[in-house]
C-alpha cells in the first residue's frame, strides 16, 4: 500500500507540472492584457505538434524539438496579439471569441496536417527511478525538474529585470504604467510570446506520454481555468499552487474511483473555493 501511495504522488506530481506551465501561462497573459484566451490549449496542441514534426518525423534531438516548440507556440501567440487583441483591445468580449475563431483555424490545420488520429511520438528514454514499488519514469522526471526550472526562471525574471517589473506594471493598472512610459503594446506582446511558450513548452515535453491529437487542447484548456479560478485570476502563485492541489486531488480520485468522478470531484474543489473564498486563494477582493 505505502508503494501504491508513493506511486500515485509521482504521478500527480508528473500532472501538476504540466498543468501549472499551462495555467500560468494562461494567467500572464489575461493579467497583462486582460483577455480570455480560450486558443490557449490549441498552443499546448502546438508544442506537441511541434515535437511530432521536429522530433518524430525529422529525427532533430529532443531538447532541440521542445525549444523550437517553444518558440512555435511563442510566435503563435505574437501572432494573436497583433492580428486579433490588439485590433479588439477595447472589446474584450470581441477579443474571447476572436480566440474561439483562431482556435478553431489551429485545429483544422493540425487536421489538414497531421490527420485526424493520434500521433505516435518515439520515447525520449528507456530509464526510470524505482523507489521502493514506486517507479518514476524519467520522461516524466524530466517534465518536473523542466517546469521547476521554467517556473524559478520566470519568477525572477518578473521580480529582478526592468521588463518583468512594467509587465507586473501593467497587469495592475494599464493606464498607469503607460503614464510612466511603459510601452503597452511590447509588453502585451512579450506577455503573449511567454504565456504561449509556457503552454507550448508544456505540450512539447508531455507529447511522448500523451499521443497529439488535434483536440488535445480541450480537456487542458478547461483545466486551466478550474486551476486559474481557484488560485484566484491573475495570480501566479495562486495558479502554481492550485495545480498542485487540483492534480492530486484528480490522480488520487481517478486512481481509487475513476476519471468521471475525478472530473466532479474537480469542479466540487473549484466550487467549494468559491463559496468560501469568491475571489480564489490568492486573488484580491475588489472595492465595491
Amino acid at each position: 500500500m505505502p508503494d501504491f501511495l508513493l506511486q500515485t504522488v509521482f504521478n500527480a506530481s508528473y500532472a501538476a507540472s504540466y498543468m501549472a506551465l499551462v495555467a500560468v501561462g494562461l494567467v500572464l497573459i489575461f493579467g497583462v492584457m486582460g483577455v480570455i484566451n480560450f486558443a490557449h490549449g490549441e498552443l499546448y496542441m502546438a508544442g506537441a505538434y511541434a515535437i511530432v514534426f521536429f522530433y518524430a518525423w525529422l529525427g532533430l534531438p529532443f531538447v532541440v524539438a521542445v525549444g523550437l516548440g517553444l518558440c512555435f507556440a511563442g510566435c503563435l501567440g505574437v501572432l494573436m496579439e497583433l492580428a486579433l487583441f490588439r485590433p479588439l483591445r477595447t472589446n474584450p468580449l470581441g477579443g474571447l471569441i476572436a480566440s474561439i475563431g483562431f482556435l478553431l483555424i489551429l485545429q483544422t490545420l493540425a487536421v489538414l496536417g497531421f490527420g485526424l488520429r493520434n500521433q505516435t511520438v518515439p520515447p525520449v528514454s528507456q530509464g526510470r527511478l524505482t523507489i521502493g514499488g514506486a517507479i518514476l519514469t524519467y520522461e516524466r522526471l524530466y517534465v518536473i525538474i523542466a517546469t521547476v526550472v521554467l517556473l524559478a526562471v520566470l519568477w525572477l525574471f518578473l521580480r529582478r529585470s526592468k521588463f518583468g517589473w512594467a509587465l507586473r506594471a501593467c497587469a495592475q493598472d494599464r493606464e498607469a504604467a503607460a503614464l510612466q512610459g511603459i510601452s503597452i503594446n511590447q509588453t502585451a506582446r512579450y506577455a503573449m510570446f511567454i504565456g504561449a511558450a509556457l503552454a507550448g513548452v508544456a505540450g512539447a515535453m508531455t507529447a511522448p506520454l500523451v499521443a497529439p491529437s488535434p483536440f488535445m487542447g480541450h480537456g487542458i484548456i478547461v483545466t486551466a481555468f478550474i486551476i486559474i479560478i481557484v488560485g484566484g485570476i491573475g495570480s501566479l502563485e495562486g495558479a502554481v499552487l492550485a495545480a498542485v492541489l487540483y492534480a492530486f486531488v484528480h490522480t488520487f480520485v481517478t486512481t481509487f474511483f475513476d476519471g468521471v468522478i475525478a472530473n466532479i470531484v474537480g469542479l466540487l474543489l473549484m466550487l467549494a473555493v468559491l463559496v468560501v473564498k469568491p475571489q480564489g486563494l490568492f486573488g484580491v477582493r475588489e472595492r465595491a
